[in-house]
């Protein structure tokens, strides 16, 4: 008996712990707008409302916060009871409440495009991508969503009190997206694939140069230029140059000065603003514990520890660009055309001669003149041996050093010559 009493103690703490844990955690306090206390109608169905959203009663609140909007189209909690619905609906969270809130949170900002409470709705519907928002080397769908709200927040309200929290959280969005591309970068350059992994490495030095990874880009980028040839030396000089300039504080820099002091470049100074940049987000840098790395592996949220805490993010959103493989079309600067055109206005060769498509028996019978014979199996053998000329030689000297390949010629592989069936003997 003495036992079973325990038991059951031991069950009652339990249930009592586990039902107080449960109502702290669903008990989150809805920050009232309106403190005012008065006992008019309308004031007490918000009253009612936020209580129902602090307990966790959703569908409740959105309820009693309807019948609000369509009794009292006059009252002064309009506003408030419609940013309360959308507030609801992201605390029920979930795929189907995320896009609901987003919802919500449009229509306020279009129906109140002047209240304060707008800015902090779109600071609100760059955290509902936010919060959807993968790994680097998963679906960057929500990242690019993200991206766009917190940016457009930056745009329509600048002075807003939100601008600085959603300047940051466009920060750690562009860690990501940067992250993404190098993956890819690093992949193709380890591959041999030069130019894939100099246009990504381009695109990502050039659109988020705040990013933690952005010196080692540009190293990269340099040695992915000089193994396409001295055909792109200014190209790989540029980028140490800019490594040497901008990322002074980099372990990448000496190696760079170096590689310049070889290709006989100059070496440049390093910028003061650059190194102060550096040193801050040194002293800045978040700190991680012993375990960080291990439950980063079992989060589908990404790592954005990494992102730096000062520099202006990109307003503006990333461009792939025409790889280096690709020939530059005509029109472009330094771009070449084999194709050329012109009007015809009068008669033309079109008009007076026979058409080459012709067999020779229709050509004879056009032009009026006897059907000359074949030439003979030797001399259509002559004919192109007389058609060589010195003349072919100068013009391969000119042609101008191919493009560089993604491809690369696989070395030491043999292909093996299939052998014949064995004949059955029948």
């Amino acid at each position: 008996m003495i036992v079973k009493s325990k038991i059951c103690v031991l069950t009652l703490a339990t249930v009592v712990a586990m039902t107080s844990l449960t109502g702290c955690f669903r008990k989150k306090k809805y920050e009232n707008p309106i403190g005012k206390d008065t006992q008019q109608p309308d004031k007490v169905l918000f009253d009612k409302a936020v209580a129902d959203i602090e307990r966790g009663r959703y569908e409740v609140a959105r309820l009693t916060l309807n019948t609000l909007i369509n009794t009292y189209d006059t009252s002064e909690f309009l506003a408030k009871a419609k940013l309360a619905i959308a507030d609801s609906w992201m605390r029920e969270s979930g795929s189907h409440g995320l896009a609901q809130a987003e919802a919500e949170y449009k229509d306020f900002i279009l129906f109140y495009p002047t209240m304060e409470e707008s800015a902090e709705a779109q600071e609100k519907v760059c955290t509902i991508h936010l919060r959807q928002m993968e790994k680097p080397d998963r679906d960057n769908k929500h990242a690019f969503r993200a991206e766009d709200e917190c940016r457009q927040l930056l745009v329509q309200w600048p002075n807003s009190k939100f601008a600085p929290r959603v300047q940051q959280l466009l920060r750690n969005i562009q860690e990501v997206e940067a992250e993404g591309e190098m993956r890819a970068a690093r992949f193709y350059f380890s591959k041999g694939s030069n130019p894939a992994a100099a246009n990504r490495l381009q695109g990502i030095v050039d659109q988020f140069p705040i990013y933690s990874a952005a010196d080692e880009a540009l190293w990269m980028l340099g040695g992915a230029y000089d193994k396409m040839g001295a055909r792109f030396k200014p190209q790989s000089v540029k980028s140490y140059q800019r490594l040497v300039k901008d990322y002074p504080l980099s372990s990448y820099v000496d190696p760079a000065k170096k590689r310049l002091k070889e290709m006989e470049a100059e070496v440049p100074e390093a910028d003061p603003v650059a190194v102060a940049r550096m040193k801050y987000e040194l002293e800045n840098k978040t700190k991680t514990g012993m375990m960080h790395d291990f439950w980063a592996i079992f989060k589908k949220s990404p790592d954005m520890t990494a992102a730096a805490k000062s520099g202006a993010p990109a307003m503006t959103s990333l461009r792939p660009s025409i790889p280096v493989s690709v020939p530059v079309p005509a029109g472009v600067p330094g771009g070449v055309n084999d194709l050329g055109g012109t009007v015809i206005t009068g008669p033309s060769d079109l008009d007076k001669k026979p058409d080459d498509r012709m067999s020779v028996q229709n050509k004879a019978a056009a032009a009026g003149t006897p059907e000359k014979p074949a030439a003979t199996p030797e001399k259509k053998e002559e004919a192109p041996a007389a058609a060589a000329t010195p003349a072919a030689a100068p013009a391969a000297e000119t042609t101008q050093q191919s493009l560089p390949s993604n491809r690369q010629p696989i070395k030491g592989k043999k292909v093996k010559t299939p052998k014949p069936p064995k004949s059955s003997g029948k």
